[in-house]
């Protein structure tokens, strides 16, 4: 049978442009249709955005801290319109540029939203195509919670589009997306409460990183409200009232409400169940170790899958899938050593296992080394401001199961490490490192060994 396209994709976002790229690179006949902006959510109103958003509230820290480093008390204005609309111009350029690659290799974008007919059809803008190969990439929404009045609240979207900052933000959950914003807005002058379902944000991380991350916002006069719950949320003129289930009736005031609750792959509307696709839990598509559905013909990558929702993550299954597809080799992904980040003040990463699922998969053979210490950036002011760097090692071999880090430029230290731990780092090779000093990173190199008091957290 002749097809239109040997490899067309569906969802324009990073993993889907990776596929697509790749896939024309072995001259094949590649199409990508998108419903929405190119780029998906980490262009328009993810990574991206967010990353230039913390680095605008890193001024502000930044000024704050000057003072004791000799410089003049000074008063200064942030202008959130003209920032935000300085983030949008970087965003279009962004899409420009994507325009002109896929133009560059020969790649065919549709701007529509794509349905599944059957295996090899697509049906887009009223008419159908033809595929050999078909690539799933729409990635993941936010999951809005089942509250009375929720209307009056908004997600992680919508934060990329307020017209002015609020004095008073909530924010319902205490994940990453949630603990990022409220660092942000409260280094831009903002009331910030997070209510978190569990005792602690930023549940499924290390314990220690964990305690350390809400310490460190605590201390920046971030509010905490854990074992908690948003039963109602109520409108009036002055404000917006969130009425709490805890353990005594609780009521908050706000100005903004943002839900923060998780997401859920986007995977409605794609026909999927007409062609046979098997789906999941929150709608996930099922897939192999490469990334193949149920059906032999049609793959599934990134957030969609509910696998790991990462960007990095999305753009490497992408070469992966067209890897196995169009050349002679077929490629998987190790998944054990990906790290990630927290872009919170203060920051966090990690990579590898955190203290309680390496003692659920390797007992009592675990050993942990654990610093706090104080950065030199912090020694000269007033904040105190504490790092705090962990290692989870197995066994008399002290190969290195997790590496965990609170302080400035984690996610950068993190990832370097996470290099060596794939090829099977151990304690003994950090021991042996001479490193940079005076640096953050340099107290990997210094590490003692400490007993555990958070073991079953």
């Amino acid at each position: 049978m002749t097809f239109d396209y040997d490899l067309f994709v569906i969802g324009a976002g990073p993993g889907g442009l990776a596929a697509a790229k790749k896939a024309a690179s072995f001259g094949v006949r590649v199409a990508v249709a998108e419903r929405e902006a190119i780029g998906g959510t980490c262009v328009n109103r993810g990574c991206v955005p967010k990353k230039l958003i913390v680095q605008a509230a890193d001024f502000a820290l930044q000024n704050r801290m000057a003072y004791s480093y000799g410089w003049s008390d000074c008063q200064t204005v942030f202008d959130w319109t003209k920032f935000i609309k300085s983030v949008h111009k970087h965003i279009d350029r962004i899409h420009q540029s994507y325009y002109e690659q896929l133009q560059k290799a020969g790649i065919e974008f549709i701007r529509n939203q794509a349905t599944l007919v059957d295996t090899h059809t697509i049906e887009i803008a009223g008419r159908t195509v033809t595929s050999d190969k078909i690539v799933i990439a729409v990635g993941s929404q936010p999951i809005q919670p089942k509250i009375s009045g929720i209307e009056y609240a908004i997600t992680s979207r919508e934060m990329f589009h307020l017209p002015y900052l609020p004095k008073r933000l909530a924010i319902l959950g205490g994940g990453y997306i949630g603990v990022e914003f409220a660092s942000m807005m409260n280094a831009f002058g903002c009331a910030v409460t997070i209510i978190e379902q569990e005792e602690m944000i930023l549940s499924g991380f290390d314990h220690d990183i964990r305690v350390a991350v809400q310490e460190g916002l605590t201390k920046r006069g971030i509010r905490f409200i854990g074992n908690s719950s948003v039963k109602q949320i109520k409108y009036s003129e002055e404000n917006l009232l969130l009425l709490l289930n805890a353990d005594r009736s609780t009521t908050i005031a706000t100005d903004t409400i943002l839900t923060a609750t998780g997401r859920a792959p986007n995977t409605k509307n794609l026909g999927l169940e007409k062609v046979g696709v098997e789906l999941g839990e929150k709608g996930a598509i099922k897939v192999d170790e490469y990334n193949r559905t149920n059906q032999d013909n049609i793959f599934a990558i990134g957030d969609c899958t509910d696998r790991l929702q990462l960007t990095p993550v999305a753009r490497a299954e992408g070469v992966a899938v067209v890897n196995t597809v169009f050349s002679q080799a077929q490629q998987k992904l190790n998944y054990d050593c990906v790290p990630s980040a927290v872009f919170a003040r203060p920051e966090a990463a990690s990579v590898g296992l955190s203290e309680a699922k390496a003692r659920e998969q390797f007992g009592e053979s675990v050993k942990c080394y654990r610093k706090y210490f104080q950065p030199l950036l912090s020694q000269l002011t007033k904040a105190g401001e504490q790092a705090t760097i962990k290692l989870v090692v197995e066994g008399e071999s002290e190969r290195v199961l997790g590496i965990h880090m609170v302080g400035e430029h984690a996610a950068d230290i993190i990832q370097s490490l996470a290099v060596a731990m794939g090829k099977g780092l151990t304690k003994q090779d950090l021991d042996k490192t001479i490193g940079i000093h005076p640096t953050t990173g340099e107290e990997f190199y210094l590490l003692e060994e400490v007993k555990s008091v958070n073991s079953n957290q």
